[in-house]
């Protein structure tokens, strides 16, 4: 049975071995490890790549003439997913006791824990740290048969617009095909980076991943990796490319190198929504952002964070910013399950 794949040691030797995660990107790592367990954790100088915003809490210690960073910062790098934490049988003292060491050593602002699932946040509930809540969006299986029977729960005229975008990939005269583990090419694996180094160079950016990481992953993960790639006849045009465990599917990379219609919606959902279905797994998150996943089915979910400031007024006021913004949070949730394409009492 496959584990939550994005905690093991061949993850983090990808990121640390590809030079992703390393002081000179801001990302120095400082672990914490003891007999009971391991625990990721870094030392930033920026918030980048943490998909949790803090830009206006580093500003506000600007004003008052102190310095955010460096910070702690326990998190999966550039993947913004819930899940455990650490590994082993760390208890929330040990846990706590090193992280207390390491602010003192290094003088950090603080501890950031990005992306807990319940058990870890049940754990460290007793602990001096702020919760704070985001909304995201996540695809559960309701025990559907096929993509169909998932159609078959929505209103009729939203059933109709996604079967739309759906052939409107097919009229353009493209052929999508998935492949998982070993059936994962070397050259899949040149275009899908191409495809992903596309997606950030065009907004800008240069891509936090590099090939060596992907070649790393490929090799010692391929069992839980499924990549999508869209093809003109022979040629290549898109791809994603998802990660997977014995109980959810996290969608997280995709690019194209030429943009077609209604072709993101399938690469990166309707893809993603079947494989889910026929290895029965219980649910699919295919990434942060997005309320155009609403409409596809992609039901609104609070994720979590939780934070500690050595300096106690900005705890304090940290505190209640959060309390204040989990108010909206749950707001705008509420607002979102409202628009869900499902059909209500059975009827269309």
């Amino acid at each position: 049975m496959s584990v939550y794949p994005f905690l093991g040691k061949d993850f983090f030797d990808a990121l640390q071995g590809c030079g992703a995660v390393a002081p000179k990107t801001g990302w120095q790592p400082c672990h914490l490890e003891t007999e009971q367990g391991w625990m990721p954790l870094y030392l930033r100088s920026h918030s980048r790549g943490e998909y949790v915003f803090d830009y206006s809490w580093a500003e506000a210690y600007h004003r008052h003439g102190l310095a955010y960073y460096p910070k702690l910062v326990t998190s999966i790098p550039f993947t913004p997913v819930t899940g455990p934490r650490w590994r082993g049988e760390l208890s929330a003292a040990s846990l706590w006791s090193g992280v207390k060491d390491r602010m003192a050593e290094h003088q950090a602002s603080g501890w950031h824990l990005l992306f807990p699932d319940a058990a870890a946040r049940e754990q460290l509930q007793e602990l001096p740290l702020v919760s704070r809540q985001a909304c995201h969006f996540r695809w559960l299986n309701r025990d559907y048969r096929d993509f169909e029977d998932f159609l078959g729960q929505f209103q009729s005229r939203k059933r109709k617009n996604l079967r739309k975008e759906r052939r409107r990939v097919q009229e353009q005269g493209l052929t999508i095909t998935r492949h998982h583990g070993d059936r994962i090419s070397a050259s899949d694996w040149a275009f899908f980076y191409q495809c992903y180094a596309s997606a950030y160079l065009k907004r800008g950016q240069l891509p936090y991943l590099n090939e060596a990481f992907f070649s790393a992953v490929g090799e010692r993960l391929s069992e839980q990796l499924m990549l999508v790639l869209a093809r003109d006849g022979e040629r290549p045009v898109a791809a994603a490319l998802y990660f997977f465990d014995a109980e959810c599917l996290y969608g997280r990379y995709w690019g194209c190198l030429e943009e077609r219609d209604a072709l993101h919606f399938e690469l990166c959902y309707y893809q993603g929504i079947e494989f889910a279905i026929e290895q029965q797994l219980a649910a699919f998150d295919p990434g942060v952002q997005g309320e155009h996943k609403i409409l596809r089915g992609f039901e609104p979910v609070i994720t979590w964070s939780m934070h500690h400031l050595r300096e106690p007024a900005f705890h304090r006021a940290i505190a209640d910013f959060c309390r204040e913004e989990a108010v909206h949070v749950q707001r705008y949730r509420e607002e979102a399950m409202t628009l869900l394409p499902f059909r209500k009492g059975g009827g269309d």
